[in-house]
């Protein structure tokens, strides 16, 4: 997975001089990072013939979930930085609730969708890919945490 997060912060860097606007590398990012998570899934998982075409449906809709929460936390990230220069303790206030927010909507859909995969494939498997998921969330959320200052009220 190191090896995954590697190759997307090289293809990330080169393919930002072909963005034309930040929305534009934001996506570029986005696919790539899919890419490499499906991937890097798939090299876990190790799927029978059986279960693979029941898991892959599933699991794209599941990644279609997580894409819609996910465009939540981007736009409150982008709030924070059109904020970042006059940063109010409202509004600080208002950004931590809303990141409450969206933390409880993504584990409500990770919730769901574990117990949705136990349908199709061995709970262990489930487990296998939630905690796939969860490192290379952890890995994107440790990239955003080195790049996103801290609140400082005025």
């Amino acid at each position: 997975m190191k090896k995954t997060l590697s190759i997307l912060t090289f293809v990330a860097l080169s393919v930002f001089s072909f963005a034309q606007t930040e929305n534009d590398y934001l996506e570029i990012v986005r696919d790539v990072l899919k890419t490499e998570k499906k991937a890097a899934i798939a090299d876990v998982m190790m799927l029978t013939e059986e279960e693979s075409q029941p898991f892959w449906s599933l699991y794209n809709q599941f990644e279609s979930a997580l894409y819609e929460v996910h465009n939540k936390r981007i736009a409150i990230i982008k709030d924070y930085a059109a904020n970042y220069e006059s940063m109010t303790d409202e509004k600080a206030d208002q950004l931590v609730n809303e990141i409450f927010k969206f933390e409880a909507e993504l584990m409500k859909i990770e919730k769901s969708y574990y117990n949705k995969f136990k349908k199709i494939v061995p709970a262990g498997k489930a487990a296998k890919l939630m905690q796939a998921n969860n490192k290379i969330e952890t890995m994107v959320n440790y990239d955003l945490a080195l790049t996103i200052p801290l609140v400082e009220t005025k």
